[in-house]
């Protein structure tokens, strides 16, 4: 493993894969200092991958962002929001393919952060995933939507982002969390596998080119939605 900037985020070459873990021994929250190591990362992996794994700790991917500045205050919240939301989608954008191997509960950010990978494959575990947010008093910002309209199946775009339901894993590949899932024990090499594959089977030029295409409007859009979201950004519990 190589350093980062964080000692909760790993970094690894393997062949053309860039294997990038998130593990604080905990419940994995994304704080400004794993956004940061997250980005020195996905740099890195730019100047001598030609995909990317990213991978939580066993039992959970993320809870999302860390709760204790999230309830700090309105700029603190707003702040730690929108860090998280560049990165989400720099990762939407990224020139290299993104797999996710989802080791365990994805709420919130995670889901967020699932969205934004090209694919996700779960861990079957006895563990939920989705966009929690309206069961613990925020709005979605447009900017969320707009990327779950996206990636999740039309049929459950409703129920995942207005009623906050939270999936299996087997559920969540129904409604477009994830692609699809696995023994835990072989997910590591399940989703090393398939991002060597993309990685040897794809042109990336053709790939990064296509990426813009199929991605680009939406980006665009989001991009445009940040900064009116941030400035209205709100969290609670209630």
């Amino acid at each position: 493993m190589s350093d980062t900037s964080c000692p909760s985020v790993s970094y690894q070459l393997n062949g053309d894969v860039a294997v990038v873990g998130l593990d604080d021994g905990k419940v994995n929250v994304l704080t400004h200092e794993v956004i940061a190591a997250l980005h020195e990362s996905l740099d890195r992996a730019t100047q001598e991958a030609k995909a990317v794994v990213m991978a939580g700790r066993p039992g959970k991917f993320t809870a999302g962002f860390d709760l204790k500045v999230m309830q700090s205050g309105p700029e603190a919240a707003s702040n730690l929001f929108r860090a998280g939301m560049d990165l989400f989608v720099r990762l939407y954008e990224f020139p290299l393919p993104v797999v996710a191997a989802c080791t365990g509960h994805a709420f919130a950010a995670g889901a967020i952060w699932l969205m934004c990978c090209d694919v996700r494959i779960g861990a079957e575990l006895d563990v939920k995933i989705g966009l929690n947010e309206t069961a613990i008093g925020m709005v979605l910002p447009h900017s969320v939507v707009a990327l779950a309209r996206d990636r999740l199946s039309p049929r459950h775009v409703h129920s995942s982002v207005l009623l906050a339901r939270l999936y299996s894993p087997d559920r969540a590949t129904d409604v477009g969390f994830l692609d699809w899932v696995v023994p835990a024990e072989e997910l590591e090499e399940a989703a090393t596998a398939e991002a060597a594959g993309l990685a040897e089977g794809l042109s990336l030029n053709a790939f990064a080119g296509t990426r813009r295409v199929i991605r680009g409007p939406v980006a665009s859009s989001v991009r445009e939605m940040l900064d009116d979201d941030t400035k209205s950004f709100t969290v609670g519990l209630s």
